[in-house]
C-alpha cells in the first residue's frame, strides 16, 4: 500500500474514532432509566464504532519488526491482471430490484399483517433471492432461521426494551 493510501487510512481511522466518541458523549446525555432502555442501543453503537475506528487505525499503521524498514509497494511492483477477467461475484440488477421490491412489500404490509409474520416472510424470500443460482435452496433451514430471528427480535423488543412492534394478525394471540 502506498504512503498516500496509508495516510488516508490513518485519517479515516482517526475521524471514525473522533465521530464515535462525539456520538458516545451525545448518547450518554440521553435521558435514561435503570437497566435497558432506549438509550442503550446508541451507547452500544458508539462503542462498536469506536472499536471499528481502532481496528481501522491499527490496520493502517505500518507493520515492521525491530530494525526493519517497511517496504513501499508501487504500482509497477504489482503483477498485471488481465483485463478480460470479470469479478467472480457480480451482483445482478435483478437481485437488487427483487430486494427493493421485498423491502417495499415488507413496509407496506408490516402494519396490517404484523411484524412477526411479515418478518418471517421477508427473511425467507430474501434468503431465496440471495441464494446463488448454483446452490440448491435449503427451504427448511431458511424458514427455521427466519422464524427464530423474527420471534427473538419481537420478544426482545417487547420484553427487554418494552417497545411494542405491530402484531397485526396475531393481536388476539399475543
Amino acid at each position: 500500500m502506498s504512503t498516500t493510501a496509508k495516510k488516508k487510512e490513518l485519517i479515516i481511522g482517526v475521524v471514525m474514532i473522533g465521530v464515535s466518541l462525539a456520538y458516545m458523549v451525545m448518547a450518554y446525555q440521553l435521558p435514561g432509566h435503570d437497566g435497558i432502555d432506549a438509550g442503550t442501543l446508541p451507547v452500544l453503537l458508539a462503542g462498536f464504532l469506536t472499536l471499528l475506528g481502532v481496528f481501522q487505525l491499527l490496520g493502517a499503521l505500518p507493520k515492521k519488526g525491530p530494525g526493519e524498514e517497511v517496504p513501499v509497494t508501487t504500482a509497477s511492483d504489482l503483477p498485471e491482471v488481465p483485463k478480460e477477467e470479470a469479478p467472480a461475484d457480480v451482483i445482478e440488477p435483478k437481485t437488487v430490484l427483487l430486494t427493493l421490491g421485498l423491502i417495499l412489500g415488507y413496509m407496506a404490509l408490516l402494519g396490517p399483517v404484523g411484524f412477526p409474520i411479515m418478518t418471517v416472510i421477508y427473511l425467507y424470500l430474501q434468503f431465496l433471492v440471495l441464494t446463488p443460482v448454483t446452490q440448491k435452496p435449503r427451504h427448511v433451514v431458511y424458514l427455521l432461521t427466519a422464524a427464530i430471528c423474527s420471534a427473538v427480535i419481537f420478544l426482545l423488543f417487547r420484553e427487554a426494551f418494552d417497545l411494542l412492534l405491530p402484531a397485526g394478525l396475531l393481536n388476539n394471540f399475543i
